[in-house]
Parts: structure tokens; C-alpha cells; sequence
């Protein structure tokens, strides 16, 4: 089961944040073909006046990423400012949590389906088994968030598809 875990989280999250990496990638593409297009513009919108931006939606899915990787190990979680301003640094933030996840091997996962996650949501704690935290949080935020960033950069013009978002 250990493997399965490793499989299910993290090459699954591995895969993802390339393929988003891919995705700023054309964005940066996107504004430099367009003059009238400013980064900022793409950088920091919304679906909705009162959703977070594009930058924050990038800053959550790799805090989502880290930290299940170092909660399903008992390892410690890095912290990471959120000072994301220009595509260079969502490209650093995005390397940064790729070269992070790369770093474990399977057998860093042996026994995490059963392993007790305490998470802290603001005042409230949730209790989880290591399996329950995959299927019942870490996916579905990871993916809310990395959904949520597609569906900006496409809202905002970008020709990017399915094939970009699941990638080769």
C-alpha cells in the first residue's frame, strides 16, 4: 500500500505541477505576443471579484503539495513566503515544490496510509488516516486550486486545452 500512496499523491501532484509549470510557461508566451497584455494582468486574475487571484491559486496548490508530502512522512514542513510577483517567480515556486516532492522515494510512504494527520485549518483541527487526508483533502484542494489557475488563464484568453492540463 506504501507505494500505492506515493503513486496516488505524489506522482499524481508531480505530474500536475509540471503540467501548470507548462501552462505559465505559454502564458508568459500569451502576454509577449499580445501588446496590449500586461503580466500583472494575467498574474493577478479572478474568476470572480471575490475569489483569489491566479498567483494565490499557485501558492496553495504547492503549500497543498509540501505539506502532504511531509505530513504522510512525519517529516517537518517547509515554509515558504508567498511573494510570488512576476511568471519567473510562480516558474521558482513551481520548481521549488517539483524539486521538493522528486526528493522522496516510495519507500519514504511505508505505512502512511494508516499514519494520523492532525491537520489545522485556522481554529479547527480535523483528524485524518493517511489514506482518508489523500482522498478526503490533499487531492481534492490540490486540484480545486490547480483548476481553479487553468480556468483564469483560459477565462483571460489563453489556448490551452485538456491535453495541457493532463499533459503527455
Amino acid at each position: 500500500m506504501s507505494n500505492l500512496v506515493y503513486e496516488l499523491a505524489i506522482e499524481t501532484m508531480l505530474r500536475s505541477l509540471r503540467n501548470l509549470d507548462a501552462i505559465v510557461t505559454k502564458a508568459e508566451e500569451y502576454v509577449a505576443s499580445d501588446k496590449n497584455l500586461q503580466a500583472e494582468t494575467l498574474l493577478q486574475a479572478r474568476l470572480y471579484p471575490n475569489m483569489r487571484p491566479f498567483i494565490f491559486q499557485i501558492q496553495v496548490a504547492t503549500d497543498t503539495a509540501k505539506g502532504a508530502a511531509a505530513r504522510l512522512t512525519g517529516r517537518e514542513i517547509p515554509s515558504w513566503p508567498d511573494e510570488e510577483k512576476t511568471f519567473a517567480d510562480v516558474h521558482a515556486r513551481l520548481h521549488k515544490a517539483i524539486d521538493y516532492l522528486a526528493s522522496f522515494v516510495p519507500a519514504d510512504f511505508e505505512g502512511a496510509e494508516k499514519r494520523e494527520i492532525k491537520l489545522r485549518l485556522g481554529p479547527h483541527s480535523i483528524d485524518f488516516s493517511g489514506s482518508g487526508y489523500i482522498s478526503g483533502f490533499v487531492l481534492p484542494n490540490f486540484f480545486f486550486h490547480v483548476t481553479t489557475a487553468y480556468g483564469i488563464l483560459r477565462h483571460n484568453g489563453l489556448a490551452i486545452g485538456k491535453t495541457d492540463f493532463l499533459g503527455g
